[in-house]
């Protein structure tokens, strides 16, 4: 099982770490967005008057420095870089304030379309906590995810039929296949489609969009002109293998069989019955 999923999408989220109230936020789903284009922006007005604080703070602790540059001969040498170290973590913690304010502000890392806002105005949001997600829709693809047992009979290159709903069925290839999935529960991107096996269609169906439900079916294995039952005519006791037939009279007999290869609605017989014959069903 599997859906239609774009190429390229994002969760788009503030970095840094704690909660705040989110000021604004600028898009809605379905907005077509431009690269650099501002999403959303926390209110840190708190953070921003003690930004004017420290800025001046700091300016009365640069000229402080100057002054003790200018007469460094008076100091020892330990005294004197102990002063140079606790100046530059004052400079340091200058430079994170300021760049916590920058952060406050979320922009849009590419061109594309807007398909989930997840947040409001007013919000208390988390750091890391997807707002908005950004998709490019001029590039979709065929993604499923096979269990663990099945992914490990399927390679790239292999044949394989998708079913789209309303859009029909098409054929394809396997084209990419997951990668390992990481084991971080709070990554916001963990539904990307690195995650997912990808089908590459022949040609791309009419009405086929981001989102869609589908089912792949990958040919592992491929038999010509075999022959065939429904699951429900195979007859199993104490190790035989075995199907009953109707003949033309009407006259039930046990035939031993020898299977093939079986899916959820065929099943290969390899011996002891030819095309044409009928079988009974449990």
């Amino acid at each position: 099982a599997g859906k239609v999923m774009a190429m390229k999408e994002e969760n788009l989220f503030f970095t840094g770490s704690g909660t705040y109230r989110l000021k604004a936020v600028y898009v809605e789903t379905g907005q077509e967005v431009e690269a650099g284009e501002l999403i959303a922006e926390l209110d840190v007005s708190d953070k921003e008057r003690e930004l004017r604080r420290a800025r001046l703070e700091f300016r009365r602790e640069e000229l402080a420095m100057i002054e003790i540059l200018r007469k460094q001969d008076d100091y020892e040498p330990d005294e004197l870089e102990q002063l140079k170290v606790d100046f530059e973590l004052k400079r340091t913690n200058l430079v994170e304030l300021e760049e916590s304010i920058a952060n406050a502000k979320l922009y849009d890392p590419f061109s594309g379309t807007i398909v989930s806002v997840k947040a409001k105005s007013g919000d208390m949001i988390e750091a890391y906590k997807p707002v908005a997600v950004i998709s490019d829709l001029t590039k979709l693809a065929i993604a499923a995810k096979p269990s663990r047992e099945n992914l490990s009979k399927i390679a790239v290159g292999m044949d394989a039929v998708v079913s789209l709903g309303t859009a029909g069925t098409h054929r394809g290839k396997v084209l990419r296949l997951p990668e390992e999935q990481s084991n971080n529960n709070n990554n916001p991107n963990e539904d990307s489609v690195e995650n997912y096996m990808l089908v590459e269609l022949e040609k791309w169906p009419e009405g086929a969009t981001r989102g869609m439900p589908l089912s792949v079916t990958v040919i592992v294995n491929r038999v010509e002109n075999a022959v065939v039952i429904p699951p429900a005519a195979l007859r199993t006791y104490s190790g035989r293998t075995y199907v009953q037939v109707v003949d033309e009279e009407g006259n039930k007999a046990e035939v031993d069989v020898e299977v093939g290869m079986q899916t959820s609605t065929q099943v290969q017989i390899v011996k002891g019955l030819t095309p044409g014959q009928k079988v009974v069903g449990r």
